[in-house]
């Protein structure tokens, strides 16, 4: 269940000095079951190759799902850890801005699991990605 007291600008400062922060991560919509977040991506965020580097792809796949598990925390709950991710690469970016959608599969007691999907800015699907959340007590 969604929790009432998480709102947009609670998400969004918890990037502050963080490496999502780092990154321009931004929670741009959440509701029951989803969240919807973005980054513009950086010269900086390429590999060497000169195409996106995936550790930017996780970068905001499993920030979208860690901040969607925050607000879905079940009531008297302190905080979660990942405890499993896994990524498909479908294709890549060279600039502009990166999108996810996080969906919940599960939102249990103990554990969360959420799906997300990247795409570029042109629409096109570019990864999916999975993380089980454990809720800690």
């Amino acid at each position: 269940m969604l929790r009432p007291d998480i709102t947009l600008e609670y998400l969004n400062a918890r990037s502050a000095d963080r490496l999502p922060g780092h990154y321009g991560f931004e929670v741009t919509a959440f509701d029951e079951g989803r969240l919807e977040a973005q980054i513009e991506l950086q010269p900086w965020m390429m590999a060497p190759n000169g195409f996106l580097h995936a550790a930017t792809v996780i970068l905001l796949a499993d920030t979208s799902a860690g901040y969607a598990t925050i607000a879905h925390l079940p009531e008297g709950a302190k905080n979660f850890t990942t405890i499993e991710l896994k990524s498909n690469f479908l294709g890549t970016a060279k600039g502009g801005v990166l999108r996810a959608e996080a969906v919940a599969e599960h939102l249990g007691r103990n554990t969360q699991v959420w799906s997300a999907a990247v795409f570029n800015d042109q629409g096109k699907k570019t990864a999916l990605f999975r993380c089980t959340q454990m809720v800690l007590w």
